[in-house]
């Protein structure tokens, strides 16, 4: 015999097929049952088992079933009884014998037509209660006067299921069948369990049941989505809030790689089975419609044992969405108002403090402010604070910055035109940034790369506190508080005529100098955890802190680009983490401050120094993109992302006119 079908249920299969396995009659069985003990079985000898259907099962040589449907899958068909009439004939060799009788863990005895013990297992000799080798060939009557298998033999009919007590006061559930040879029966074969086993599985098996349908209702309960994988990351639960969320269904998640529901970041769960540690809020998007999420995931451990993880999913695409429009509404009205106050200046250093309290004392007065400082230091966030602290707070705080407009745009811009002023100008005329900012403050980004004709006006408004309109005669008073910040040294400009004395002098009245980074080092702690905050909301992360070796590297660097400059080095750093990282490892610091970017010229030498090294970088910067343009200024400025006048400003600067 090559292959068989085994078809069946209850204790005498169980017990049928563990024989046929143990005998080798067959060189493969598959299963067809849908009851568990025969289904473990199965899986224990690795067997094809099918639930009770024949949908897709081959033919075999043999079908083991009562069952005639099973004609058409086979070359013959064997009966139950017919199956343990070869069983009896093939464990009449010793060796077999002995492999059947040492295989079955439940009891098995069988009889000869005279009742008498043909053979005897060790297990049913321990749950009767004799001696093994002194009950071979006698009567089964004087070892169990109880036995019911003289009946079976004088009936021949077969007993399934039936519950006995040995006398020795051992509950078993048996099954007889009686032995038939050519019509007549030649003996039984009776084959038992201890129900206390029995029983105890089947309690074992109603707990878990139970257990298993109320976490179940517990988990399917929650308005969270829910979803839990095995050891090997595969998955087995989900519930139906998870479906709802990620537009999944549950067949397209159990029995698959934990990776199946994920689009974009990497699979929390494997992370966590592999590090046996929890994850929270990581950043995931999962489904077809890539659902911004925030997973929380746990491993699931019994017994010191690692079983499998759970996760609990929140949806924020919709949060991600209020966001946003909660900041672009933030925007328009920045553009109206002042957004920052001191209490947001990040700094508790000795040199920021300074520059604080000039800032507070100087906004209670009416004189127009200078901020002094690199490119990168908040210019802008003092404007901002020095409004608010003022008697003006509430009134329009308008920004301008003057290097990105050309010289014409920016007259027009700040002082407003009369109808006609120009080509292309409104018929009703316009009203210019001044008057937009009545009662309120002007703040001028980079006055230092204004025109001398503009500078010029300014300097009216200033002296006289009136404009007058492009195209227009009529002077126009206006009570407007001037905040101008350079990145230029302007004392530089006046004497390369760059720069009106007498405006300088006006503009000067109330300078601030803010502290460039490299100053105020002891502040990069706060600075660092403020920008993390809004750098995780801007990109999805949840990076809590830094490691000590990269605080190390960023306190021996030069910081050009001041706290701007900090927050791409930590921007940039970021686009390429894990999803679920929470500490800044590793960053890439420009090398152009000596090995590493460390100082290597002393602090009282340094600023001069690199104001030079800088000066001599953008001329050669400036050389190389006229170069690409072939001497193309507009292009130029373009590459550059400068105006064209501060491009011929800079040209000029360094004789590359």
């Amino acid at each position: 015999m090559n292959s068989a079908i085994f078809v069946g249920s209850g204790n005498e299969s169980k017990q049928l097929l563990a024989v046929l396995l143990q005998l080798e009659l067959f060189t493969s069985i598959a299963v067809i049952s849908n009851d568990a003990p025969i289904q473990v079985l199965a899986k224990k000898h690795r067997l094809p088992c099918y639930p009770d259907a024949q949908e897709g099962i081959q033919p075999a040589d043999v079908a083991i079933s009562d069952d005639p449907r099973w004609d058409s899958f086979c070359v013959k068909r064997w009966t139950f009884q017919m199956a343990w009439e070869k069983v009896l004939e093939a464990i009449k060799d010793d060796l077999l014998m002995k492999k059947a009788i040492h295989a079955i863990q439940d009891g098995m005895i069988v009889v000869n037509r005279f009742a008498q013990v043909q053979f005897m297992n060790e297990a049913a000799a321990h749950m009767a209660g004799v001696e093994l080798a002194k009950a071979i060939g006698k009567p089964i009557q004087t070892l169990l006067p109880s036995s019911g298998l003289p009946r079976v033999i004088e009936t021949q009919q077969p007993e399934y299921n039936q519950l006995h007590e040995f006398d020795n006061g051992t509950v078993i559930v048996t099954t007889r069948v009686p032995l038939i040879f050519g019509g007549a029966c030649s003996g039984a074969i009776a084959v038992f369990k201890d129900v206390t086993e029995a029983t105890q599985l089947a309690e074992q098996v109603t707990d878990l049941r139970s257990i298993q349908t109320m976490l179940e209702a517990i988990i399917n309960s929650s308005n969270d989505a829910i979803s839990v994988v095995d050891e090997n990351g595969t998955g087995l639960m989900v519930n139906p809030a998870y479906t709802k969320l990620t537009g999944l269904d549950s067949d397209q998640i159990i029995g698959q790689p934990a990776t199946a529901d994920i689009s974009e970041g990497e699979s929390i769960h494997m992370q966590v089975l592999r590090t046996k540690k929890p994850v929270r809020g990581a950043r995931l998007k999962l489904g077809p419609h890539k659902k911004d999420v925030i997973v929380n995931v746990a491993p699931v451990v019994v017994d010191g044992e690692l079983k499998g993880s759970i996760g609990v999913i929140h949806d924020v695409s919709e949060l991600n969405r209020l966001s946003s429009q909660l900041q672009h509404a933030q925007k328009r009205l920045a553009t109206l108002e002042a957004t920052y106050s001191f209490s947001e200046i990040v700094g508790t250093s000795k040199e920021m403090a300074f520059a604080i309290e000039q800032a507070k004392r100087g906004a209670k007065t009416s004189f127009p402010i200078l901020l002094l400082g690199e490119t990168g230091t908040g210019k802008e966030l003092f404007a901002h604070a020095i409004h608010n602290e003022s008697e003006r707070k509430g009134q329009p705080f308008v920004r301008v910055n003057c290097a990105a407009l050309t010289e014409t745009l920016l007259e027009s811009e700040l002082f407003g035109y009369e109808q006609g002023a120009f080509s292309g100008a409104l018929k009703s005329g316009k009203k210019g940034l001044f008057e937009e900012a009545e009662h309120g403050s002007i703040f001028l980004d980079e006055i230092g790369e204004m025109s001398p004709n503009t500078q010029a006006k300014l300097l009216r408004v200033l002296q006289e506190q009136e404009i007058v309109r492009v195209g227009g005669t009529k002077p126009i008073p206006i009570h407007v508080r001037v905040i101008a910040a350079t990145n230029v040294d302007l004392e530089g400009a006046i004497r390369e005529r760059r720069f009106r004395e007498d405006l300088y002098y006006r503009l000067n009245k109330l300078p601030i100098r803010i502290p460039p980074l490299r100053e105020r080092l002891s502040d990069l702690p706060a600075l660092i955890d403020h920008l993390l905050r809004k750098l995780n909301l801007d990109y999805g992360h949840n990076i809590q802190s830094i490691s000590k070796l990269v605080l190390s590297r960023f306190e021996g660097y030069y910081w050009p680009g001041n706290v701007r400059e900090l927050e791409n080095v930590l921007a940039r750093s970021m686009i390429y983490m894990d999803l679920g990282a929470t500490e800044l490892t590793d960053v890439s610091l420009p090398q152009e401050f000596g090995q590493s970017g460390k100082r290597e010229e002393s602090d009282a030498a340094a600023p001069k120094q690199l104001q030079a090294f800088l000066a001599e970088k953008e001329k050669e910067h400036l050389r190389r993109t006229l170069a690409e343009v072939d001497g193309v200024k507009t292009e130029a400025a373009k590459l550059l992302g400068i105006s064209i006048r501060s491009l011929y400003y800079k040209l000029e600067k360094y004789n590359l006119a």
